[in-house]
């Protein structure tokens, strides 16, 4: 009985042990803690210049600028500047320059030709100073306005002109000109003949200004030769005055003698 007892429990036993190694080898492996890669930053924002704001502190643009954003022209050479697969090119006259003309030039001009007008001063793409002799070669140049509005650009020894139908000023300088966008200063307005049949006429100019240290003050050497003048002036009538009163008397004398005589 008691071996029987034993024999049960040593079976018992060997059931309890053998159950957790059965268990722990048909259950599956763990997975391998997984390696999270890191998130790539965001691309930065693309950099578009402000050609209001770059024209209004180079310069003087200032009446050029006035224009661009009176007629909202500025917003459309913006657009294109901010497509930076093309960029533009833009010729800003200085100030000087719209001030040589007479005002009626700008003034006489319909809204969509002052459009025209100021299109007329940029290309649809980058252009660097170099690149212009290249593009000689292909004269004439549309212009942002569109056909027929186009320039010829002409490489004389270094210098680049611009040429229209009644202007051909030369590039002055580089305001801007890092890819997309180009701004050169010129001294002469653009002038398409489209727009103006003939020549336009210059200001008149202005009136010359006064010397200074000018003076309406006698020199002296006027004084000096005024006051011998006036004495020789003066001596003369005295004398002329003494004359006629010696006279006088003696016709006095002669008439008193007359009279005496006849009485």
């Amino acid at each position: 009985m008691v071996s029987k007892a034993a024999i049960f429990a040593t079976a018992v036993l060997a059931v309890h042990l053998a159950a957790p190694a059965s268990a722990q080898t048909s259950s599956p492996p763990a997975p391998a803690p997984m390696s999270l890669a890191p998130t790539p930053a965001p691309a930065p924002a693309p950099h578009y210049v402000d050609l209001a704001e770059l024209l209004s502190v180079a310069g003087p643009f200032h009446t050029f600028l006035n224009y661009l954003e009176k007629t909202n022209v500025i917003e459309t050479l913006q657009s294109q500047a901010n497509n930076t697969k093309v960029g533009i090119t833009i010729f800003v006259p200085k100030d000087s320059a719209f001030a040589a003309l007479k005002k009626s030039t700008f003034s006489n001009l319909t809204s969509d030709q002052l459009k025209t007008l100021l299109l007329y001063h940029a290309f649809p793409k980058f252009y660097s100073l170099a690149e212009f002799k290249n593009l000689s070669s292909l004269n004439p140049v549309n212009t942002f306005a569109g056909s027929p509005y186009t320039l010829n650009l002409t490489d004389d020894m270094g210098s680049i002109y611009v040429q229209s139908m009644w202007s051909r000023p030369k590039i002055a300088s580089s305001v801007y000109a890092t890819k997309p966008v180009a701004i050169y200063a010129l001294n002469k307005v653009l002038l398409p003949m489209q727009l103006f049949s003939k020549d336009p006429p210059l200001a008149p100019a202005p009136a010359p200004a006064p010397e200074s240290g000018a003076s309406d003050a006698p020199s002296p050497a006027d004084g000096k030769a005024g006051g011998l003048t006036g004495g020789k002036g003066d001596s003369t009538s005295g004398a002329y005055n003494v004359g006629a009163v010696s006279v006088a008397n003696s016709l006095l004398l002669a008439a008193a003698g007359c009279l005496m005589l006849l009485w």
